[in-house]
């Protein structure tokens, strides 16, 4: 599914929500609609389907899916979980990629939990804050971004990240929100699941551990749709599922190494994985774009300002001067 058409929905169902905000309602007040966004981090749509999603395969039975979706370059967690909260690419939202560097800002890693909850690093519109701008209450359980004061503003409630909390128990805390009174009750509830992300990187996307977390997360979403409809809200709820790319196998004899890349007198490596941005050191500007541009065994690497055109990346201030794309089953 193309990320600007998950943000046009999601939009399109607020501002409907605001409307309603603003004249007389058609519904007692305690029927007024609310709008769920639920992020799985790196499900891929080959995992639906298989016998162990009877939640997820009902809400795409019953609503409408689609079989894939386009992530923005870079594909990666922070820059895809912006975009699609705020409709814009990376190189227009300044999320690009995990790991980057700003010369007012510093240094920002996915982990850091204080650099994340830092507003400059985020730029755009989050669909919260078109949300509260609109008189509508809004929660989130740690979206990327959800702990920053984006243009002076954060959620109504803002839970930050932590991958003690377990899916059940994330699960639990937003059913709660959605079923409580009308008068505390979020318009716009937003919740992020990683587990299926983290067993795909530490033991493949085809293990059976990840399976076992794609299965994890689908009784989770469960336990939400039994807390509404058991409350009477599941008709009142409209609930957008999404996630932010996909995995790929990656053997362990298909790492490199960034020092056979360039070195580190050479180049600076200030983002790392498939994606890798180099900044050449003083004086060693030459031997870096020697070394680094044009085709590889297995990665290629460009100027930012010559990036393919499709990836619609490279202008932002952040990105690196040299940016290497590995190939698919390979990593640095």
């Amino acid at each position: 599914m193309p990320l600007s058409f998950v943000r046009v929905a999601c939009l399109v169902a607020l501002l409907s929500l605001a409307a309603c905000s603003t004249t007389p309602p058609r519904t007692a007040p305690e029927e007024s609609p609310a709008l769920l966004l639920i992020s799985i981090d790196g499900l891929r749509p080959d995992y639906l389907g298989k016998g162990n999603t009877p939640h997820l395969d009902r809400l795409a039975r019953e609503g409408v899916h689609a079989e894939w979706m386009n992530p923005s370059y870079p594909v990666l967690t922070f820059p895809n979980h912006f975009t699609l909260v705020t409709g814009l690419r990376p190189d227009h939202h300044g999320i690009v990629h995990n790991s980057m560097r700003d010369e007012e800002a510093g240094g920002f890693r996915v982990a850091d939990l204080q650099a994340g909850a830092d507003a400059r690093w985020w730029q755009g519109e989050p669909i919260w804050n078109t949300a509260e701008k609109n008189g509508l209450r809004t929660a989130v359980w740690a979206w990327p971004g959800n702990m920053a004061p984006i243009g002076g503003l954060r959620p109504t409630r803002h839970v930050e990240y932590s991958p003690q909390v377990s899916p059940a128990a994330r699960a639990d805390e937003v059913a709660g929100w959605l079923t409580e009174a009308a008068a505390t009750r979020p318009r716009l509830a937003a919740l992020y699941f990683e587990q299926v992300d983290s067993s795909g990187h530490g033991h493949g996307p085809d293990a059976p551990q990840t399976r076992t977390s794609v299965s994890e997360v689908d009784t989770a979403i469960g336990r939400i749709l039994d807390a509404l409809q058991s409350t009477g809200r599941r008709a009142h709820t409209n609930i957008v599922v999404v996630s932010d790319h996909g995995m790929a196998e990656v053997r362990p004899d298909q790492y490199l190494s960034l020092e056979d890349m360039a070195t580190f007198e050479q180049a600076e490596a200030v983002s790392t994985g498939q994606v890798i941005g180099f900044n050449p050191r003083a004086g060693h500007e030459t031997i870096a774009k020697q070394r680094l541009l044009g085709r590889h065994a297995h990665y290629e690497c460009w100027p930012k300002q010559a990036l393919p055109a499709r990836w619609h990346y490279g202008q932002h201030p952040r990105v690196p001067a040299i940016v290497c794309q590995m190939d698919e089953g390979w990593s640095a």
